[in-house]
């Protein structure tokens, strides 16, 4: 049965909540390293384009090359690995080593072909901006104090998205947008989570939890939502789009998460720390799948019991990232929501013993990734989901406490 709850005010007495000052002199420090790294770059020639005015090959180029592919009456060549890279080496001026690949549901190519129509420069800069400002706005509203705005620039991985123009922004925005929409504006969030699916791994937990706690509104919003968007795409792409998806997919899955086509280092999951380690592929794909199997009983329990609506979020955010296998650093911003949410839970109540230093260290191994390649995101991942299941602990025992034995259950 569904407990009806809202996010909890930071301070119940109306005043603002005393911000410690160690969290503002971290993040100000960070935003103030983003910014500068990003201004160096822009202007030694390592961000869009090089000093002779190219395009420098980044993550962006795939995204542009299938917009430029559908616009021109070939959308199903976006998952044609030969095809799709000689288009983003046209775009791009120059020839390169390796490859972006395209392997977004077809329904993400409404925004690639949006942004194929601008100049390639103003397409990237203007797709981080896009992207950016919701991102910026969804940990503001979740911290539901200012210092969101500091936070959600401060992040490590935001300049990492920027740098390469990636969708993490985008993801988080939706994950956070349905998690925050949910209590209040169901319907809204199922429509955040239905968007979703354009990268469909990160919503395969919510079905569960929104079953589990009940959020029958969302989950039929969204699944509406899903279909819908789905059957556009297949009226304007056509099906041969979606059966080059398909074909195409188990190649990928082989190349990426198999074989290790874009270095196991760079992917943040149980599965590619296993193999950066030396572990076998049957040996990765074993303890993924159990790290997956942990996460979802213990989601479905957590929704089912009466601990504030924030714990929930914060675990489901931080549950998605575990539980999928494809994982790569830029998504990581995923992780500033259950962050968020933790110091609007610290704001609200007070910061339990060791929590900022331990959001310190999670923070610290994301911003090491650019010294040693390796999938510290999954440590820091790790650490964030001890501090959500120390505060479920808690918020369990005093409801039994105070209601006795029976209360805990919904």
């Amino acid at each position: 049965m569904r407990t009806a709850m809202t996010m909890t005010p930071t301070s119940h007495s109306g005043a603002p909540p005393d911000i410690p000052q160690i969290l503002v002199s971290v993040c100000l420090a960070l935003c103030v390293m983003n910014a500068f790294s990003l201004i160096v770059s822009a202007v030694s020639g390592q961000w869009v384009l090089d000093t002779a005015g190219l395009g420098i090959p980044t993550d962006f180029a795939n995204v542009y090359a299938a917009g430029k592919l559908a616009l021109d009456g070939h959308p199903a060549a976006a998952y044609d690995w030969d095809a799709h890279k000689r288009v983003q080496e046209i775009v791009l001026g120059q020839n390169f080593d390796g490859y972006f690949g395209w392997h977004y549901p077809p329904p993400f190519l409404f925004i690639a072909a949006f942004l194929a129509k601008l100049p390639y420069t103003m397409a990237f800069v203007g797709w981080m901006a896009m992207s950016f400002i919701p991102y910026l706005l969804t940990i503001r509203a979740l911290t539901d104090h200012r210092v969101g705005w500091v936070i959600a620039c401060a992040f490590p991985v935001a300049l990492v998205n920027v740098m390469i123009g990636q969708n993490g922004f985008l993801t988080a925005s939706l994950i956070g947008g349905t998690l925050y929409l949910m209590p209040k504006r169901p319907v809204l969030a199922g429509i955040c989570l239905g968007l979703l699916t354009y990268k469909p791994q990160y919503g395969l937990l919510f079905p569960l939890v929104l079953i589990a706690g009940g959020y029958w509104r969302t989950f039929f919003s969204a699944a509406v939502t899903a279909i819908l968007v789905a059957a556009v795409s297949w009226l304007v792409f056509g099906t041969e789009t979606w059966v080059a998806f398909l074909h195409w997919l188990p190649r990928a899955s082989q190349a990426f998460l198999s074989d290790g086509f874009a270095e196991f280092g760079k992917m943040q999951s149980a599965l590619s720390l296993t193999r950066f380690l030396g572990g076998s592929d049957q040996l990765a794909w074993a303890l993924q799948w159990s790290v997956t199997g942990v996460v979802a009983v213990a989601l479905f329990m957590l929704w089912r019991r009466r601990v504030p609506f924030e714990i929930k979020a914060a675990a489901l955010a931080t549950g998605t990232l575990l539980a999928t296998p494809y994982l790569y650093l830029y998504d990581m911003v995923v992780l500033a929501i259950p962050m968020a949410l933790i110091i609007r839970m610290g704001l609200a109540d007070g910061f339990r013993k060791h929590e900022l230093s331990a959001l310190g260290v999670a923070t610290a191994l994301l911003v090491s990734f650019q010294f040693v390649v390796a999938p510290v995101g999954f440590m820091a991942a790790l650490i964030v989901a001890w501090l959500i299941a120390r505060r479920a602990n808690d918020s369990w025992n005093q409801d039994r406490e105070s209601f006795g034995p029976n209360a805990s259950r919904v």
